[in-house]
């Protein structure tokens, strides 16, 4: 069971980015899958989720209409695409999965509601 994020690096304030995250050694398409931050001396943070239809989606405010996330069950993968990133987007960006049978996507925006982590990217945005 493994999820492997990708896609950070150094841009400027006002760029784009898209951030990918594969998943193997589980069914994907059963999964809800999220994305979280943590920035240097923070705790971690939601950003936002997808269930495992890709139907629906939740956002933390802070990214509310600047980000957006997509996955693509054939390829097992999952998708945040970051617009408008500004210096406080700075964070190392984890990818998280639960399982659906656990229930529905909404509420599930605490560390603990995910039990399949992947290692993290780095996203530094520089002003």
């Amino acid at each position: 069971v493994q999820l492997q994020a990708s896609g950070g690096g150094l841009v400027q304030a006002g760029d784009s980015l898209r951030l990918s995250c594969v998943a193997s050694g589980f069914t994907f398409r059963n999964y809800h899958m999220a994305w979280f931050r943590q920035a240097p001396g923070k705790e971690r943070e939601f950003v936002g989720s997808i269930g495992w239809s890709g139907d629906v989606t939740y956002y933390a405010d802070s990214v509310k209409g600047r980000f957006t996330i997509f996955r693509d069950n054939a390829k097992k993968m999952v998708y945040l695409q970051m617009n408008s990133v500004n210096p406080e987007d700075t964070a190392v960006y984890y990818c998280a999965a639960v399982s659906a049978y656990r229930g529905g996507l909404n509420g599930l925006t605490r560390q603990s509601d995910y039990h399949v982590w992947g290692q993290g990217t780095q996203v530094t945005v520089s002003s």
